[in-house]
């Protein structure tokens, strides 16, 4: 099976979850700025949860760009994925809404964890699938930024109920960390089509 299904679906319930975000942010009823200063716990985790679901998304349209074929496993892996992103709307208002809070932020430092596994298994899976010579296997290399999240996320979790902020500050460091798209792939695939 070609991946252009997988993809397809992919981007539908990514829109679907940024639509569900945004649909969570409450207009306030008046029209002086002031009245934003209580929404702006709210916003803030918006805008995070935001940058997350593009970087999955760019990330993941490379993943399948150097991907051929579809398998059963790969469309198991892909849902897993797209079950614990799904969780990101409902994290992200908890967040928001509880002003940043030890458990919901610990809670979202988890979702961040396991959505970073699930897109884990997901890439070996595809791996495992192509075999070890594949254009996504000398793509990711070491890998040091996929290595490097989850173990933020680790320490995230427990430093929710000490400090908030620095968990969140953490979260944030892994978004900038992955907010320039990956290259590795689009230079695997350049120096492929020059051979």
């Amino acid at each position: 099976m070609k991946t252009t299904r997988l993809e397809a679906f992919s981007d539908g319930v990514l829109a679907i979850i940024i639509t569900i975000m945004v649909l969570e942010l409450k207009v306030p009823h008046a029209t002086v700025l002031a009245v934003l200063q209580p929404l702006l716990p709210v916003l803030l985790s918006y805008v995070l949860s935001f940058i997350y679901v593009g970087i999955y998304w760019n990330n993941h349209h490379h993943l399948f760009h150097s991907t051929q074929h579809v398998t059963g496993g790969i469309l198991w892996a892909n849902l897993h994925l797209l079950f614990w992103l799904s969780l990101f709307p409902f994290t992200t208002a908890w967040v928001g809404e509880n002003h940043l809070a030890p458990t919901p932020t610990a809670v979202y430092g988890f979702v961040l964890l396991m959505a970073a596994i699930a897109y884990y298994i997901l890439q070996c899976t595809i791996i495992a699938q192509q075999g070890p010579d594949s254009l996504l296997a000398a793509a990711i290399g070491n890998d040091w930024k996929g290595k490097l999240s989850p173990v933020c996320y680790l320490l995230a979790i427990p430093l929710a109920f000490a400090s908030p902020w620095v968990a969140h500050s953490l979260f944030i460091f892994v978004a900038l960390l992955w907010l320039v798209p990956d290259r590795r792939i689009e230079r695997v695939l350049v120096k492929q089509e020059k051979e």
